[in-house]
């Protein structure tokens, strides 16, 4: 009997010796795993890396240090008897070697064949947390307007320019929700920018993965919850123009699961007339690590949105009264209320080491109501879709091949219909009344895509990347307002050619630090349907939709031992069958195809680690970015502007800024802006005068115990009280005897200042 029970122990105990404790390591931030991390045990006895899933498996509990570069190193205490996660935080001076998931197949940045850039959570607190436009101007290549806060119009390599009002012609998503809608335009101004952790700005034509794009695709990525930890955060801000903000964060995280939810509520009466803004938001994500080989996420945002609406002024106005409204806006006292709301489920299955497959379904919508001095606009929006796709991998002459294959379905129904608004019947300060319907319209917009990647490593050095996608996109226009002879049937059907957008691109390590990129591209941006009506109330189905192929090459890298680090890229992207927004009556555009333009361009980029010691830690960056953009071949009726600049966008763009941390809690930063004048008129008749803004930020944060932690700030825009036009309408034109109304003026000098409060349970 005694011989049997040590035959069992001794079973037991070699059960328990060779059991296997697995664990995957991923992106804090963006869920993306993480491959080839060094794990070594407390008394390096033990070294592994994780697998192309970021999966590792380890014998015994213990102490290990998870390491690699673009990432901060950690110490875990492996306590846990069953699959588990670990989180690492991205380093933002390495960020070359972080994982991106750009393209769909996760790559080291410096490995990337397209100019993509990082913009993290350091880059983002070092303005205001207001206005979006301020980070993203950063960026070389990238520029938005911003009239007012609900008001801007964001261009990518000057695609997106010729929009007059908001932005269309780019893709983005907030992790893999589309907010780009069925007529390719674009909102990303109305999220709390304390939601976002990290975006993503890959330029130029992207179309090979993420279907219509032709300037590029912005991925913006939710703060997702830490594990292990449950903390509370909260802040308040005030400052010039009546503005009042307040937010509150919580977190809470176990060993698999997490949920972090947010709120926020801005406020502020803003710098010109009829131009009070009210907007509150709610996001929550959750990321549940079922097992080790699936995971679900969740993320859903709401936002409610009042915002007046002060408009565009003419030159007299601009120069001596900036802070006036448009007179019909005014008078109307025209405005924005809209709710909205995205949700979306993402499932990561693993198969095996070697693939797995991650699928989304989504849907959101919109509800809106906007009296403008022509007429008042209620609409909504409702929209579904589903995207899934396969990663895997195997060898080709011995040689890795990483790929992807996948679909995205996209439908959303838009309903609309106009008013007459009645403003002038009543005394001043009334506002808009609602009078008759004047249209009444039901649109179905829907498109899939099919696409196709790989990434081949040739050699240790050389990487190929080529890609394929087919889109299809139809709308369907039911026109619901009674038919007379003033009010033709608008009814109609309008399906795009099927259409095939192709990449291709190589990546050359030069060493370990620096690499070489080149990329050819195809992309395209559908037309939308409003564009192809026709006075007379038929549908255009002669217009194409713009095409483009885009040639850039670059390099990046980091020298010095990685105490600069540099981007630079320069590209041509010649864009076919031009659309311009032909103006037929005030408010009224159709859309032609008027011919060809040529964006040519240079790209640079520089951040660098000046001091870095433990008392202090200084660094700086320069961003700069060169647009020769023209008209190669725009006759547009007899006008023929072929030659000339390309309508709003400028000429060059840069920025200079210092930023330091300090042992004791001080730290700030100040950026210098310059923007060069930008053609307002087809003829360039009248260009926008280049401006300089001087913003600076100044705080102290310290830890009063262990668990608590406080951060008191202060910030500064437009030091010098710069005067300037934040957002040009191009090729305004005269009505009534009035001058052109080109201008949005941009604010003078303001400050804001707060404090966050951060609790950990």
């Amino acid at each position: 009997m005694s011989k049997v029970l040590n035959i069992l122990t001794l079973f037991c105990f070699g059960f328990l010796s060779f059991s296997q404790i697995k664990g995957k390591i991923v992106d804090s931030q963006t869920g993306v795993a993480i491959t080839n991390v060094s794990i070594r045990s407390d008394d390096n006895k033990i070294q592994i890396f994780s697998d192309e899933l970021g999966g590792f498996e380890v014998k015994t509990k213990g102490v290990y240090t998870f390491k690699i570069l673009g990432y901060k190193t950690i110490i875990f205490d492996i306590n846990f008897d069953d699959f588990f996660i670990v989180q690492l935080t991205s380093k933002p001076s390495e960020l070359n070697e972080i994982i991106i998931n750009a393209n769909h197949i996760p790559t080291t940045l410096k490995k990337s064949v397209s100019t993509t850039n990082i913009i993290t959570k350091k880059n983002i607190e070092l303005g205001n947390d207001i206005n979006i436009s301020q980070v993203l101007n950063r960026i070389p290549g990238v520029f938005m307007q911003s009239g007012v806060l609900n008001t801007n119009r964001l261009t990518i390599r000057g695609i997106g320019s010729r929009n007059l009002f908001g932005t269309s012609k780019i893709r983005a998503y907030f992790k893999d929700i589309p907010l780009t809608n069925g007529s390719g335009e674009t909102n990303i101004e109305d999220f709390e920018l304390n939601t976002i952790s990290q975006i993503n700005i890959t330029k130029g034509a992207t179309s090979s993965a993420f279907g219509a794009g032709l300037g590029g695709t912005i991925q913006l990525t939710p703060i997702n919850g830490y594990l292990n930890q449950t903390n509370i955060n909260s802040e308040i801000t005030f400052g010039s123009f009546g503005l009042f903000k307040s937010t509150l964060n919580f977190n809470h995280g176990t060993s698999k699961n997490s949920f972090r939810g947010i709120y926020s509520n801005t406020n502020s009466d803003g710098f010109r007339d009829n131009n009070d803004y009210n907007r509150k938001t709610f996001t929550l994500t959750s990321d549940h690590f079922i097992n080790d080989k699936n995971e679900l996420t969740f993320l859903g945002s709401y936002i409610d949105l009042k915002a007046f609406i002060p408009s565009s002024v003419n030159q007299d106005t601009f120069d001596n009264n900036p802070q006036s409204a448009a007179f019909t806006w005014s008078q109307s006292q025209g405005f924005e209320d809209s709710q909205r709301g995205i949700f979306g489920l993402s499932w990561n299955h693993t198969y095996n080491s070697r693939l797995n497959q991650i699928t989304s379904v989504f849907n959101s919508f919109r509800n809106g109501y906007e009296p403008r001095p022509f007429n008042i606009l209620d609409e909504n929006t409702f929209a579904f879709g589903i995207r899934s796709r396969l990663l895997g991998d195997f060898q080709i002459f011995e040689k890795p091949l990483k790929y992807t294959i996948g679909g995205e379905y996209f439908k959303d129904n838009y309903q609309s219909q106009t008013f007459q608004n009645l403003y002038q019947d009543f005394p001043v300060g009334t506002g808009s009344v609602q009078g008759i319907e004047l249209s009444n319209f039901k649109q179905d917009r829907n498109y899939f895509n099919l696409f196709f990647e790989i990434n081949y490593e040739l050699s240790e050095k050389t990487t190929l990347v080529a890609g394929l996608n087919y889109n299809q996109t139809a709308y369907n226009l039911e026109d619901n307002f009674p038919v007379s002879i003033n009010n033709p049937d608008q009814s109609g059907q309008f399906d795009f050619n099927g259409i095939l957008s192709p990449k291709i691109g190589l990546s050359f390590l030069i060493s370990n630090d620096i690499s070489l990129y080149s990329s050819i591209s195809q992309g395209f941006s559908p037309v939308s349907l409003e564009e192809t009506l026709l006075p007379d109330g038929q549908i255009n189905t002669d217009l194409e939709p713009e095409t483009g192929w885009n040639y850039e090459v670059g390099t990046r890298g980091g020298i010095f031992d990685n105490k600069l680090q540099f981007n630079m890229a320069a590209y041509r992207l010649d864009v076919r069958n031009l659309l311009v927004a032909r103006r037929t009556s005030q408010e009224e555009f159709i859309g032609v195809n008027a011919g060809q333009t040529l964006h040519d361009g240079l790209e640079l980029s520089l951040n660098s680690t000046l001091i870095n010691n433990e008392i202090l830690s200084v660094n700086g960056f320069f961003n700069y970015s060169i647009n020769n953009y023209k008209f190669e071949d725009f006759i547009d009726g007899d006008n023929d502007f072929s030659g000339n600049d390309l309508t709003g966008v400028p000429s060059e763009i840069i920025n200079i800024g210092v930023d330091f941390t300090t042992k004791i809690g001080f730290y700030g930063n100040i950026n210098f802006q310059y923007v060069g004048r930008q053609p307002i008129t087809d003829n360039n008749s009248l260009y926008s005068n280049n401006y300089n803004l001087i913003n600076m930020k100044i705080g102290f944060k310290k830890s009063l115990s262990e668990k608590l932690i406080f951060n008191l700030f202060y910030g500064l825009d437009n030091i010098f009280d710069e005067k300037y036009a934040s957002q040009i309408l191009i090729n305004a034109t005269s009505f009534g005897g009035n001058q052109p109304r080109y201008f949005y003026p941009g604010n003078p000098v303001n400050y804001y200042t707060g404090l966050n409060i951060n609790y950990q349970f």
